[in-house]
């Protein structure tokens, strides 16, 4: 009554019965490939979902039966020998324009216009095998490992002796060496070397001298020690080039970063990686570094996935700026974390400082709202108000709880950098650096708070002594009350609007702070013209020096102060609920609208509302703009949270083991960076 439908057979069992595949034979090889791969790719049924046990079963196809092994290898020495590698090599993932606004439009060019692939190129196998876009992904969710074995299974060996091979490897060679020694000789790069590298006879020239021995040698047909020594040198000259980028970067804590620099170190280093793959292969000394080809092969399926892609490009090339970015923030944010009971209670102390100037920034800021002003100039007073109270705070060495976050999540990441540690991120550090910040930011809320409240509610009083008229009355000082209620109000939307700003200003503040070292600002006020001519040495390098150490903070809090000025007003003129909400404004608006109401006016519940209002406020001020700043931080240094699933648990069990420290600090003071989470040591609280 059934009939069962004959089940087709797959494409080990169809492989199987294929005659051998010749070297010539182009076509057939790259179908062979295609069809390979589709067997790895991960599919819809449960049998194949995962990509890496589907390439574990093709690896034991492989090893039993060997006819299966002979054709795969084959098929791919059928594309090796027919197409140029030279593209793949010098061009596949290397940004091709020398300025990087040039390569942002050219990337936007191709991505509405895609460029021709010619199919003698190496590219056009790697872009028929693995055709789709999300390839990459789960290419890079298989096991480096893996890949290894894979190719150490396939017996993949490139040879010297295979002709065409060799020219097109040395063609590359000489490609990507002239390339390295022209960019090394540029300005952004020549300048940062150390002085006695600062000539046209650097590592960067140095290594294209023995590339050029090397062809030579290669083309001669000489012994294999002769290869062997020159590949050698080759390789060092190019260690000595690492160095030399090393040395750049570590500088930039002192000197900065600038976009062009970054983008030149990032193409440097690209090339020279490939300049190692091939001088590798070249070395005749019949061993093949197949985790670096491994590198590379996953590297090649990602650049020709994602190789019109903005954002890969923009993450991949600001990447180190933000890092540097995130550094000049990191440094200052030190500063905001306490460490011993003495810097705590010295933290509330100055958070109590910030509160007070804060309580006359809120009085001028309602006595300004009751100007009768056009939008725009009635933005411009908020502005200026809020930037001359929050530059008052800076200057006079005063904390404001919410300019924390931005500054303190940098240094939370340094906690756990890959590049200074040079291994899995420190994830016990990070909890109790965690740990540091949260207490830290208490005793500044606290120490704002208990200050605002009462000293703004001081001046309103003192106000409507002196003028006979309060600040504000009746409606609009309860409309001062009602905006802080976390329900009755948007309140907690603006909060979070006001904690994107206060991680943009941090941005800002680190931007510039990156600009001037970079710049050499101080150098250049010191030595500047009309400044030797009206200043003296002592005024212009007292000038200079607080230039280079305040310009950002400066600057972010300026830029702070406009976009708090000018919320409100924007929000008004678009007729859109947008607005922001800063606990210490709030904190003194409450404290104004409860003196024009009048005390025994304002029912209990409402005052409570409005009171865990504020406490909201503060919460999300604090959290929105922590979170910004931590992920910005986090994955400027190349560290995906994601890869790293115990990190909350960590944070949770140092919770669970020592709640003081969240909130208080050590009885004593200790010489650790962090307790351990196991071990005798946890008996120290």
């Amino acid at each position: 009554m059934f009939r069962l439908r004959k089940k087709s057979p797959d494409f080990f069992e169809t492989a199987l019965l294929q005659d051998r595949i010749k070297a010539d034979e182009r076509s057939t090889g790259l179908s062979f490939l295609v069809s390979f791969f589709e067997q790895i790719r991960p599919g819809h049924t449960l049998k194949k979902k995962n990509a890496e046990a589907n390439l574990r079963f093709a690896m034991q196809e492989l090893k039993l039966h060997p006819e299966l092994l002979a054709n795969l290898q084959q098929a791919l020495l059928s594309q090796l020998i027919s197409t140029k590698l030279t593209s793949a090599i010098t061009e596949s993932g290397i940004p091709l324009s020398r300025g990087f606004w040039q390569e942002l439009v050219n990337r936007l060019k191709h991505k509405l216009i895609p460029e021709l692939q010619d199919e003698t190129d190496f590219l056009y196998v790697i872009n028929s095998v693995f055709y789709k876009k999300a390839d990459y992904q789960w290419v890079e969710s298989i096991p480096r490992s893996l890949w290894i074995d894979f190719f150490e299974t396939l017996g993949f060996r490139f040879s010297t002796d295979a002709h065409r091979i060799k020219n097109e490897l040395l063609s590359s060679l000489k490609i990507l060496s002239f390339q390295v020694a022209q960019l090394g000789l540029e300005r952004e790069v020549l300048n940062y070397l150390p002085e006695n590298e600062r000539n046209d006879h650097t590592a960067f020239v140095r290594q294209n001298y023995l590339v050029h021995e090397l062809e030579l040698i290669l083309n001669e047909n000489k012994e294999a020690n002769a290869i062997s020594s020159t590949s050698t040198a080759l390789k060092e000259h190019i260690h000595s080039c690492y160095t030399l980028l090393d040395y750049i970067r570590e500088s930039h804590a002192d000197k900065g970063a600038s976009i062009q620099q970054t983008y030149l170190l990032l193409i440097l280093t690209n090339r020279l990686e490939r300049m190692l793959l091939i001088a590798d292969i070249l070395d005749a000394d019949n061993q093949f570094d197949t985790g670096r080809f491994t590198d590379l092969f996953r590297l090649l399926i990602r650049n020709e996935n994602r190789k019109n892609s903005i954002m890969e490009f923009l993450s991949q090339g600001l990447g180190y700026l933000a890092y540097q970015i995130a550094e000049h923030k990191g440094s200052k944010g030190h500063k905001y974390i306490t460490e011993t009971r003495a810097e705590y209670y010295k933290m509330i102390r100055s958070a109590m400082w910030g509160g007070l100037i804060i309580s006359f920034t809120a009085i001028l800021k309602n006595l300004i709202g009751k100007l009768k002003l056009a939008p725009f100039p009635l933005g411009f007073l908020y502005s200026m108000n809020y930037s001359a109270g929050f530059i008052l705070i800076e200057e006079t060495k005063s904390t404001l709880a919410t300019k924390q976050p931005a500054f303190t999540a940098s240094a939370v990441a340094g906690s756990l950098d890959t590049r200074k540690l040079g291994g899995e991120p420190d994830l016990d550090g990070l909890a109790a650096t965690v740990a540091k910040v949260s207490r830290s930011q208490i005793a500044s809320f606290f120490g704002n708070l208990i200050i605002v409240f009462p000293m703004t509610f001081l001046l309103a009083w003192g106000y409507h002594q002196v003028t006979g008229s309060k600040i504000a009355t009746d409606a609009a000082a309860f409309k001062l009350l009602k905006d802080q209620h976390p329900w009755r109000s948007p309140a907690l939307l603006y909060a979070c609007f006001t904690g994107l700003f206060l991680f943009i200003s941090g941005i800002i503040a680190g931007y510039w702070q990156n600009k001037v070292q970079y710049g050499q600002i101080r150098e250049r006020l010191i030595r500047h013209p009309a400044l030797k001519v009206t200043m003296s040495p002592q005024r212009r390098t007292r000038l200079a020096n607080y230039v280079e150490k305040n310009i950002g903070a400066l600057i972010g809090s300026i830029a702070l102060g406009f976009f708090l000025g000018f919320s409100g007003v924007i929000g008004k003129i678009f007729g859109i609920p947008f607005d922001i909400r800063h606990i210490t404004i709030a904190s003194g608006n409450v404290s104004i609208g409860l003196y024009g109401v009048g005390i025994n006016e304002v029912p209990a519940y409402f005052m409570l509302a409005v009171f865990f209002g504020v406490l909201g406020i503060g919460v999300l001020n604090f959290l929105v703009s922590f979170a910004l700043a931590f992920t910005v931080a986090v994955k400027s240094r190349g560290i995906h949270l994601s890869q790293y699933p115990r990190l909350l648990s960590t944070i949770g069990k140092y919770l669970f083991r020592h709640p003081r420290v969240f909130f208080l600090p050590e009885r004593k003071s200790s010489v650790q960076n962090y307790h351990p989470l196991a071990g005798k040591d946890d008996s120290a609280l």
